[in-house]
């Protein structure tokens, strides 16, 4: 029974199926996805899509609100945004296929990697102080290191949100197999997961023609509580940190193609999601591409994303319940100010709603 059915039954039959295992779950559905709406507009979201997806199955795909306010185009689940650091979790995956393969080598020595040296002094002599102040240039550095977000301090003892260094991992990977870090995410990941319609962008490769007039428009309210239309994206590098297009069923499509084994293998994944550990012992909230952390005795992993005054998305999953929200938004209104240092989903509104509305097997 799809979701739109349920809501066509009559009350009589409808309460007695909710009664039901099946029943209850779709009820669950369309509570959760009337909540969403609720979000939506008290956090002034202009256009939002979300995708839920429980054991394999995609479960709701909806969007609300607009993609486009001026000319009323409503956001839909094909509609396409920018997905920020939704990105990572994408790039995670192509490096651990790469080292499936033997192509890449998660724990060679960045300084053994081309302009490793030079993108080091130029980062600690003029990139942003709260990220390179303290920025580990030593031999001891791998891309590992890179990867998991371990780079701050000394490699390996401490996380820290490190966008930028975590773009920079393309570089090494585009020398390792000679080939476009976009070349690679769409032969790597787009193309086996059926990710029709996702590409990559950045300022020497123009977005494909049908997604670039398909994008919700980015939106922020101003210091006056006015919405207005916010200038997109600058122009990037082709780094691994953001550059994805995407919309909430192609992303539903990497989650089953990732949760099936059809990117990498079960082991690759674990690893994937594995959270560091520094000597002492302390766990560091990230893996590789993905943030880890334990919500009321449950494992989730996840990734936000946020574009300052334009874009923000979350993706989030219960491994171990076989349940995933996908929410992308043109706005930054998902953001929530989770710390450099920590991991925090539990205090993301929709996150929080998901936790409290959901549980799996």
């Amino acid at each position: 029974m799809t979701t739109t059915s349920f809501l066509r039954l009559p009350l009589a039959l409808a309460a007695m199926l909710a009664c039901s295992p099946l029943g209850a779950q779709e009820a669950d559905v369309q509570a959760f996805a009337a909540e969403v709406d609720s979000l939506r507009q008290a956090l002034r979201i202009p256009g939002l899509s979300v995708a839920v997806v429980r054991d394999g199955r995609v479960v709701l795909a909806r969007g609300y609100g607009w993609a486009n306010v001026e000319a009323r185009v409503p956001a839909t689940e094909h509609t396409p945004y920018t997905i920020a650091s939704v990105t990572k979790p994408i790039s995670g995956v192509v490096a651990m296929r790469l080292m499936e393969r033997g192509v890449l080598d998660l724990d060679r020595p960045m300084s053994s990697f081309d302009n490793w040296a030079e993108f080091c002094a130029e980062a600690k002599a003029d990139g942003p102080r709260i990220f390179f102040a303290d920025y580990d240039c030593s031999p001891r550095v791998t891309l590992r290191h890179v990867l998991s977000m371990q780079m701050n301090g000394t490699a390996g003892e401490r996380f820290l949100y490190n966008p930028i260094s975590f773009s920079w991992a393309s570089r090494p990977i585009m020398q390792a197999t000679g080939r476009s870090f976009s070349d690679l995410t769409a032969e790597e990941v787009f193309a086996p997961a059926g990710m029709t319609q996702s590409a990559r962008r950045h300022r020497d490769l123009p977005l494909r023609a049908d997604l670039d007039s398909a994008m919700a428009l980015p939106y922020h309210v101003d210091s006056t509580g006015v919405l207005r239309r916010s200038p997109g994206p600058g122009p990037q590098g082709d780094g691994a940190a953001g550059g994805v297009i995407s919309t909430v069923v192609d992303l539903a499509r990497f989650d089953v193609a990732l949760d099936e084994g059809r990117l990498i293998s079960e082991a690759s994944r674990a690893e994937m999601w594995r959270p560091g550990r520094s000597p002492s012992g302390n766990v560091l909230p990230y893996g590789i591409g993905w943030f880890v952390q334990q919500v009321d005795g449950r494992r989730v992993v996840w990734h936000s994303g946020w574009w300052e005054q334009a874009y923000s998305a979350l993706y989030l999953k219960l491994p171990d319940e076989r349940l995933t929200l996908i929410l992308l938004a043109n706005s930054e209104g998902l953001w929530w100010g989770n710390p450099l240092d920590g991991a925090t989903v539990e205090r993301q509104p929709f996150a929080a709603a998901f936790l409290r509305r959901f549980r799996g097997r």
